[in-house]
């Protein structure tokens, strides 16, 4: 029995939303649960909310270094692949576009999870086009098409638009899970997402 839907809010470029990506088919699939596929961009997010224009790990060194080390402890604990990428953060505009067009697509998961291990797993440059239509080939996509579409004037905007929603949702990091009004940030607070939804559920609330 499906306990319902819950949005999954996430950023090629943040390393924790990595892991969370990762894991959460996984964990959606054992509560009963759909997962809402929403991709969006934290650099408009820090500009506007935190006046800085780079990774809050980057700006505050200290929570870098112990962001790092986290992510191998991480990645140790759930058997993820795990490479430090050489850039930091990279560009995620392209993917971001292909992944809100993939959001309701068969081949979208696949996809997502590709380009996190592009990133963290093999220290690949993201942004890169060929890299990226390489990823929708292999998950099954009409790769040119979507890449075509992907740089059409209205999947643009729509990411404009998604990412300004994520603001007036009160996100300011990444990844986060909304259930049904009610936010959990970082990839720590899945299962209680999860444990949320199915108690709302179970309550009809």
């Amino acid at each position: 029995m499906s306990s319902g839907e819950f949005e999954f809010w996430f950023e090629f470029a943040s390393t924790y939303s990595y892991v969370a990506a990762m894991r959460i088919e996984a964990a959606a699939a054992q509560a009963g649960a759909r997962i809402l596929w929403r991709p969006f961009l934290l650099g408009p997010l820090f500009t506007e909310q935190q006046g800085i224009k780079d990774s809050p790990f980057n700006v505050h060194p200290v929570r870098g270094r112990y962001m790092w080390r986290d992510l191998e402890r991480l990645c140790a604990k759930y058997a993820l692949p795990w490479r430090k990428p050489s850039v930091f953060p990279r560009n995620s505009i392209l993917p971001s576009r292909v992944a809100l067009l993939g959001a309701e697509q068969p081949w979208g998961p696949d996809f997502v999870r590709a380009v996190y291990r592009a990133n963290f797993a093999e220290d690949r440059d993201i942004s890169s086009p060929p890299l990226i239509e390489e990823l929708l080939t292999k998950a099954g996509a009409d790769a040119r098409a979507v890449l075509a579409q992907a740089e059409s004037p209205d999947t643009k905007l729509r990411l404009r638009e998604q990412t300004a929603l994520a603001g007036k949702l009160g996100i300011f990091g990444a990844p986060n899970f909304l259930v049904r009004g009610e936010l959990f940030f970082g990839q720590d607070r899945m299962d209680d997402a999860l444990a949320h939804l199915g108690a709302s559920a179970a309550t009809g609330r």
